[in-house]
């Protein structure tokens, strides 16, 4: 770290570890819970952390949610219109008014905490490009080859995530999982990452000299790719076979991506080769994505 470096630093003072923003992903909910009762496990003496249940009602009924997506609620004039009633919309009011207002928060940062039934493993997802957010990714991701980090910013367009309302944090995204289920190993993994980011963040505080942990592999967002469907809407086929479960690994002009109900299969045939993420997510029938398609930038600082 150079000395203009250190002199322009921010100290973080508050960390907020959100968990349950989806109501179904138990991992996050029974974390937080987990820290609420050993309170210690989460405290670091350069700064005070917080925990907070996002979507405490979808947790009860073990439900993504009960009106509309939380985690998609965060527009800033989403959360400045008053007539928005929807339970999340109400919510995220809520929750902004905790730990915003979006721009200038309360908490200098946020770990939002997410499962998937995706082959995911362990992914770190950015909420912007700000470069502590990058260089704690590249140290998460240098711990253990099985953690990679996800960009889905979409330039111009803005981030509705609840992690959005600092300027510094990531959410943590962990599976395959099945929704309103826990796994020992994805917890225990879960929880050390948690940790991993907490101590970073001490160290940073410290003024620490950490190691330099570049290159950074990211696989950043191009778009969404939907099941075949007929006219109506209804499915006409599912991830083919070869692709399931193959997140992070290239899909080459030619590769096959849909098998339908009838047997064929359906290629993909765009010029780049591209690297799928959350395959086949259970959630995201509903909103018409069958993977997210990324290109892989690796990062020399």
């Amino acid at each position: 770290m150079s000395n203009s470096e250190a002199n322009n630093r921010k100290t973080i003072n508050k960390v907020a570890i959100v968990g349950g923003t989806h109501g179904n992903e138990f991992t996050g909910v029974y974390l937080v819970k987990k820290f609420d009762k050993f309170p210690e496990l989460i405290t670091r003496p350069s700064f005070e952390t917080s925990t907070l249940i996002g979507n405490p009602q979808a947790f009860q009924a073990a439900r993504r949610y009960i009106d509309t997506d939380l985690n998609r609620c965060f527009a800033k004039s989403d959360l400045e219109n008053s007539e928005l009633s929807f339970y999340e919309q109400t919510r995220a009011k809520e929750i902004a008014q905790t730990l915003g207002p979006k721009g200038n928060s309360k908490v200098d940062f946020i770990l939002d905490l997410h499962s998937t039934s995706a082959n995911m493993g362990f992914t770190i997802i950015l909420v912007n490009n700000d470069p502590f957010n990058l260089q704690l990714a590249a140290y998460l991701s240098s711990l253990d080859p099985l953690v990679r980090v996800y960009s889905s910013i979409e330039p111009g367009k803005e981030n509705t995530f609840l992690r959005s309302l600092s300027n510094f944090g990531c959410c943590i995204e962990v599976g395959p999982i099945a929704p309103a289920s826990l796994k020992g190993a994805i917890f225990q993994k879960t929880e050390a990452l948690i940790h991993a980011t907490l101590d970073y963040i001490e160290d940073y505080n410290n003024g620490k000299l950490l190691s330099n942990t570049y290159p950074l592999t990211i696989y950043h967002y191009l778009k969404v790719v939907d099941y075949p469907r007929n006219e109506a809407g209804e499915l006409e086929g599912m991830i083919h076979p070869q692709l399931q479960g193959r997140d992070y690994q290239e899909l080459n002009p030619g590769d096959p991506m849909f098998l339908t109900f009838d047997g064929t299969t359906i290629y993909y045939e765009e010029e780049a080769t591209v690297w799928p993420v959350f395959i086949n997510e259970v959630a995201y029938y509903e909103k018409g994505v069958a993977m997210c398609l990324t290109k892989k930038e690796i990062v020399r600082e």
